[in-house]
């Protein structure tokens, strides 16, 4: 596996960061929401302590942000590496083009040394 620059890994490290928080917001208000319907609904979560629907809540946010970190880490190193061979098909073209334009010119050099 190719070796990452600096400036790759840090994007990557980035993009994760964003990821975890936006998951932790999101699951985060999602279990909050649950909370509160729970509380209102049934008398088993009401009876719960408060430090174990701290848990409850925290625990929600801790795997949201882990999933989506991880999601947005795995689409990133797609983009990236969707890129990179973008990037060597595009060397690889301008290659052959170089190669076919030195072609030209040499055909063109051989018409004219014989007319």
């Amino acid at each position: 596996m190719p070796r990452r620059t600096e400036e790759e890994t840090s994007a990557a490290g980035a993009e994760a960061f964003r990821g975890a928080v936006v998951g932790a917001a999101k699951w985060g208000l999602i279990a909050g929401g649950l909370g509160a319907v729970g509380y209102f609904l049934s008398p088993i979560y009401r009876g719960l302590t408060v430090q174990f629907k701290v848990y409850i809540q925290l625990s929600s946010m801790t795997f949201g942000g882990w999933i989506e970190a991880d999601r947005r880490l795995r689409a990133y190193e797609f983009h990236a590496r969707r890129e990179k061979k973008r990037q060597n098909d595009e060397a690889v073209w301008r290659r052959w083009e170089g190669m076919i334009e030195q072609q030209e010119r040499r055909e063109q050099e051989q018409k004219q040394e014989k007319g």
